[in-house]
Protein backbone atom coordinates (compact mmCIF):
# COMPACT_ATOMS: atom_id res chain seq x y z
CA UNK A 1 0.00 0.00 0.00
CA UNK A 2 2.59 2.61 0.87
CA UNK A 3 4.38 1.93 -2.63
CA UNK A 4 0.90 2.89 -4.46
CA UNK A 5 0.80 5.58 -2.21
CA UNK A 6 4.17 6.74 -3.28
CA UNK A 7 3.51 5.85 -7.12
CA UNK A 8 0.12 7.70 -6.94
CA UNK A 9 1.72 11.20 -5.30
CA UNK A 10 4.76 10.81 -7.67
CA UNK A 11 2.05 10.59 -10.70
CA UNK A 12 0.43 13.58 -9.36
CA UNK A 13 3.40 15.64 -8.64
CA UNK A 14 4.10 15.44 -12.51
CA UNK A 15 0.79 16.66 -13.73
CA UNK A 16 0.84 20.17 -14.91
CA UNK A 17 -2.26 21.78 -13.78
CA UNK A 18 -1.81 24.80 -16.54
CA UNK A 19 -1.67 22.25 -19.58
CA UNK A 20 -4.87 20.80 -18.50
CA UNK A 21 -8.33 21.48 -19.63
CA UNK A 22 -10.98 21.88 -17.20
CA UNK A 23 -12.06 18.59 -18.08
CA UNK A 24 -9.19 16.72 -17.72
CA UNK A 25 -8.78 18.47 -13.98
CA UNK A 26 -12.05 17.72 -13.40
CA UNK A 27 -11.47 13.91 -13.82
CA UNK A 28 -7.94 14.00 -12.14
CA UNK A 29 -9.52 16.07 -8.95
CA UNK A 30 -12.57 13.47 -9.00
CA UNK A 31 -9.74 10.47 -9.31
CA UNK A 32 -8.08 12.39 -6.22
CA UNK A 33 -11.20 12.08 -4.30
CA UNK A 34 -11.60 8.55 -4.30
CA UNK A 35 -8.11 7.59 -4.02
CA UNK A 36 -7.85 10.18 -1.06
CA UNK A 37 -11.27 8.14 0.75
CA UNK A 38 -9.37 4.65 -0.03
CA UNK A 39 -5.98 5.75 1.38
CA UNK A 40 -7.55 7.73 3.91
CA UNK A 41 -9.45 4.55 4.98
CA UNK A 42 -6.48 2.39 4.97
CA UNK A 43 -4.66 5.23 7.06
CA UNK A 44 -7.56 4.80 9.84
CA UNK A 45 -7.37 0.83 9.90
CA UNK A 46 -3.74 1.12 10.72
CA UNK A 47 -3.88 3.48 13.11
CA UNK A 48 -7.01 1.18 15.16
CA UNK A 49 -4.22 -1.42 14.50
CA UNK A 50 -1.35 0.46 15.72
CA UNK A 51 -3.24 1.83 19.00
CA UNK A 52 -4.07 -2.11 19.85
CA UNK A 53 -0.49 -3.05 19.50
CA UNK A 54 0.38 -0.07 21.55
CA UNK A 55 -2.00 -1.32 24.50
CA UNK A 56 -0.90 -4.61 23.75
CA UNK A 57 2.73 -3.85 24.31
CA UNK A 58 2.15 -1.55 27.28
CA UNK A 59 -0.06 -4.57 29.19
CA UNK A 60 2.71 -7.37 28.26
CA UNK A 61 4.87 -4.93 30.24
CA UNK A 62 2.90 -4.58 32.79
CA UNK A 63 2.74 -8.64 33.21
CA UNK A 64 6.31 -8.79 33.05
CA UNK A 65 6.76 -6.28 36.01
CA UNK A 66 4.15 -8.38 37.96
CA UNK A 67 4.81 -11.92 37.24
CA UNK A 68 8.91 -11.52 35.60
CA UNK A 69 8.22 -14.63 34.08
CA UNK A 70 10.31 -15.37 30.39
CA UNK A 71 7.48 -15.89 28.58
CA UNK A 72 6.00 -13.18 29.41
CA UNK A 73 9.69 -11.07 28.48
CA UNK A 74 9.47 -12.63 24.81
CA UNK A 75 5.60 -11.43 24.45
CA UNK A 76 6.95 -7.97 24.99
CA UNK A 77 9.74 -8.05 22.83
CA UNK A 78 7.18 -9.67 20.06
CA UNK A 79 4.70 -7.10 20.37
CA UNK A 80 7.54 -4.56 20.09
CA UNK A 81 9.02 -6.50 16.93
CA UNK A 82 5.19 -5.69 15.48
CA UNK A 83 4.69 -2.63 16.56
CA UNK A 84 7.61 -0.64 15.24
CA UNK A 85 6.84 -1.58 11.67
CA UNK A 86 2.93 -0.96 12.23
CA UNK A 87 3.95 2.62 13.46
CA UNK A 88 6.58 2.59 10.46
CA UNK A 89 3.79 2.18 8.28
CA UNK A 90 1.54 4.37 9.36
CA UNK A 91 3.79 7.16 9.80
CA UNK A 92 4.19 6.37 5.88
CA UNK A 93 0.24 6.66 5.38
CA UNK A 94 -0.27 10.00 7.01
CA UNK A 95 2.36 11.52 5.40
CA UNK A 96 1.50 10.42 2.34
CA UNK A 97 -2.31 11.78 2.87
CA UNK A 98 -1.58 14.51 3.69
CA UNK A 99 0.83 15.11 0.47
CA UNK A 100 -2.76 13.89 -1.53
CA UNK A 101 -4.44 16.71 0.37
CA UNK A 102 -1.77 19.33 -0.32
CA UNK A 103 -1.98 18.14 -4.19
CA UNK A 104 -5.71 18.46 -4.14
CA UNK A 105 -5.08 21.72 -3.15
CA UNK A 106 -2.95 22.36 -5.85
CA UNK A 107 -5.71 21.22 -8.48
CA UNK A 108 -8.34 23.19 -7.36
Amino acid sequence: MAKKLKDYIKYLSNINTESLSEEERVKVTADLLIKIGFFAHERLIHLLVTITFAVLTILSLILVFISGSIATYALVILFLVLLIPYIRHYYILENGVQKLYEEYDRLR
